[in-house]
């Protein structure tokens, strides 16, 4: 463990950047190549702005030196000397890195690799949204579709015409293809007892699929 990328005194802040790799620390935008046998392979990617999985140049001082008994899941973390994170970035001209969000839980709508993390960010913009979560809906023609879950705020109520207005906020922000298609209100979305929201959980109740393992779900969730 260990700060990788941060904002500090000495840099101007970007709002919503991750910041800066540390003293000490490069980091990289990668895209995956044709793997050779069981291992990934990587190419940086030097032009700003294009979205990619974070990696870092292994040799910081707290780096990790395994998981135990599982040597094989421990090399499929590298690329060579780069660790890959899992986590999708972008890099900017100056620099700053912009998390996308988890490699994981990547949208892909019609071409396009959607972060929930963006969306659920522009949907809290909106002043009656409490917490949101975001999935991506199988879909015949796209792919996939961006679905929203929103808590309201306690003196809103859950109307076709605050739907409809959370929509437009979040078209206007992202734009028709990246916004969410489907908005539904929950009064509470599943978190785990340290606050996250469980994407997994909101997926696999849409879909009917099994729920899995729920031992870290709060409490009545």
């Amino acid at each position: 463990g260990g700060i990788m990328i941060a904002n500090t005194p000495a840099f101007d802040i970007k709002p919503g950047s991750m910041g800066r790799p540390l003293p000490g620390i490069d980091a990289f935008i990668v895209e995956h190549l044709e793997a050779e046998g069981e291992l990934p392979r990587v190419r940086v990617i030097e032009a700003p702005n294009v979205e990619g999985e974070l990696a870092l140049k292994s040799g910081w001082p707290s780096m990790f030196r395994g998981y135990l008994n599982n040597e094989a899941r421990y090399a499929k973390c590298f690329a060579g000397e780069l660790y890959l994170t899992g986590d999708l970035a972008r890099r900017d001209a100056d620099g700053y890195f912009w998390f996308v969000g988890r490699a994981d839980d990547v949208i892909k709508s019609a071409g396009h690799l959607i972060g929930p993390f963006e969306v659920e960010s522009v949907l809290m913009e909106h002043p009656a949204v409490a917490e949101a979560g975001v999935i991506g809906k199988p879909d015949l023609l796209l792919g996939e579709v961006v679905k929203a879950f929103v808590s309201l705020k306690s003196d809103f109520e859950p109307l076709e015409a605050l739907r409809l207005d959370i929509m437009a906020h979040a078209r206007k922000r992202l734009g028709a293809a990246v916004a969410p298609k489907e908005i539904a209100f929950l009064a509470v979305l599943p978190r785990t007892r340290s606050g996250k929201i469980m994407r997994r959980l909101l997926k696999a109740r849409e879909l009917g699929l099994p729920e899995g393992d729920t031992s870290t779900l709060e409490a009545g969730l």
